[in-house]
């Protein structure tokens, strides 16, 4: 790197900051002509040590000032979690500009002593006799198993039996049917009911007898077949984007992307609502995560531009339609700000692509937004389009890189001709009934209306086919799904810690399919 070269000039993956390259060619540093060694600089050292040792187990054997980190064998996200633990063992973060020099263990301590502090947090010494609570090596004693089954116990202390994990017999759209009797049913996302389409069954059926029950190997080896390029060209098109790619599961896509193309240095400013797979993949990345209060564009745009030059990457994450709250952001606004601040704009579109829209092209269509504004557009497969899977779509440069490295994409299995096939002729049949969007939307205007005329609390829900009814409490929300249950309605309580205690609700999904008799009767 040339000198005055900064970090935030290249486009360069969290990865390749701390990289091979980063650590490699460090030049041969003997003993005399090393820096003097301080008693400071001493016990520092032994601390980097330490942390090495603990990412890099066995591969570790003895270390020095001179130790070449990448030769340890350590990977591209080891190295981050080394970087990332030192920052919180001494406080602080590491310019961006110096990754690249952090080399050896000797220039880690040097690094630690001018842009960290000399000292570390204070550590508590190992006991004379220590005994290990039970807690953290049985899992029935662990806390977090204690509080689940608190939180199971609330059917028991309700006189009503467990509502979760029902067995559903055959095909789940408007109506299901559970131990032989048949249900009017909110609780499916099959929106546009494509999931028990025959033209979408059969598609899944034709791609099982042609290329099998599974591709068998990564798409990147031997699992490519000609139905995920048209399923992916056909998803860029239908969206308005360059290209996409899908993967085996929408949790998952979230989680890959995310935690792949972000890291130590960067910022990722999330909706306080946001889904719990966009967590994950923040937590993953090793960036710096902030929420913001739900829907506030304003406290968005003030934290960025309070904070915004401290960080390389920025990326905002907001959803298209909010699945707790059937709410939906003014994407408009943050399409301002990431412009404003340089920033990254993702949307999760899991609820929202196929729903929103005359067209239910989703929230660019409902917005008047041009596709293109927006950096990684993310969905679902499992909801609108009646299969399985997740995909992101955005500029084809994106997409390429994100299909040669991410691993959620490079190390599984690629998506099921099953699940393509029904992806790709859900969506080719909704572009041949656009009026199956104008029915949901029909469908989910009445139901809300009906509800808040009946006095029901259904919190933020506008113009979407997401609507709560908030109960106060676990306890209100599950007497509720039995009672509903007991009149042949199922509809699920969605109860802390998934919301909180005050927020407990029942969460009824509208469906195209749905009739008017089964939403007034509810």
């Amino acid at each position: 790197m040339a000198d005055g070269e900064s970090v935030a000039e290249k486009d360069t993956t969290p990865e390749e900051i701390v990289s091979a390259e980063s650590f490699n060619g460090a030049s041969e540093v003997s003993e005399s002509s090393s820096p003097e060694r301080t008693e400071q600089s001493a016990e520092i050292a032994e601390i980097v040590y330490e942390q090495v040792r603990e990412i890099g187990r066995e591969r570790v054997g003895q270390l020095d000032w001179n130790t070449n980190i990448v030769e340890l064998g350590l990977d591209s996200l080891e190295r981050i979690e080394i970087i990332a633990a030192l920052e919180e063992t001494f406080g602080g973060r590491f310019p961006e500009h110096v990754l690249p020099a952090m080399e050896t263990c000797g220039e880690v301590v040097e690094a630690i002593q001018e842009h960290l502090g000399a000292e570390a947090k204070k550590r508590t010494a190992r006991p004379s006799k220590f005994i290990l609570p039970e807690e953290d090596f049985i899992f029935t004693k662990s806390a977090e198993y204690l509080r689940f089954q608190e939180n199971l116990q609330i059917t028991q202390r309700s006189d009503v039996s467990n509502p979760f994990f029902m067995v559903h017999e055959g095909i789940t759209d408007d109506s299901t049917t559970i131990n032989g009797k048949k249900y009017t049913n909110f609780c499916s996302y099959n929106y546009l009911g494509m999931s028990g389409e025959p033209s979408v069954i059969e598609a899944a059926r034709q791609a099982v007898t042609t290329f099998g029950a599974s591709v068998s190997a990564s798409r990147l080896v031997s699992g490519e077949k000609t139905v995920h390029k048209q399923l992916e060209q056909c998803i860029a098109e239908f969206i308005g984007t360059e290209s996409s790619i899908v993967f085996v599961g929408g949790h998952s896509t979230n989680e890959t992307v995310i935690g792949h193309m972000f890291g130590s240095g960067d910022l990722i400013l999330h909706d306080s609502l946001c889904h719990n797979s966009i967590l994950q993949g923040a937590m993953l990345s090793g960036a710096r995560r902030r929420p913001f209060p739900h829907n506030d564009w304003q406290e968005c745009n003030r934290i960025l531009e309070e904070v915004r030059h401290e960080y390389r990457r920025v990326l905002i994450v907001i959803e298209g339609v909010y699945s707790m709250d059937g709410d939906y952001s003014d994407l408009p606004k943050f399409v301002d700000i990431k412009s404003r601040h340089k920033a990254y704009l993702m949307v999760d579109e899991a609820h929202s692509i196929g729903t929103m829209g005359l067209h239910g092209r989703g929230m660019s269509e409902f917005l008047d937004v041009n596709p293109r504004d927006v950096d990684i557009w993310m969905g679902t497969l499992s909801k609108s389009f009646g299969s399985c899977g997740g995909y992101i779509a955005g500029s084809a440069p994106l997409i390429e890189y994100l299909k040669y490295t991410a691993p959620g994409f490079v190390y599984s299995v690629g998506l099921s001709p099953a699940n393509a096939a029904a992806a790709l002729a859900s969506i080719t049949l909704l572009q041949e009934e656009p009026d199956r969007v104008a029915r949901l939307s029909i469908n989910a205007r009445l139901f809300l209306r009906l509800a808040k005329k009946a006095g029901l609390n259904t919190g933020l829900s506008h113009n979407t086919p997401v609507v709560p009814v908030i109960t106060g409490s676990s306890e209100n929300a599950v007497r509720l799904s039995h009672a509903l249950f007991q009149r042949g309605i199922n509809v699920q309580p969605i109860l802390y810690p998934a919301v909180e205690e005050s927020a407990s609700r029942l969460r009824f999904f509208i469906t195209s399919t749905h009739t008017e008799e089964q939403i007034c009767n509810t």
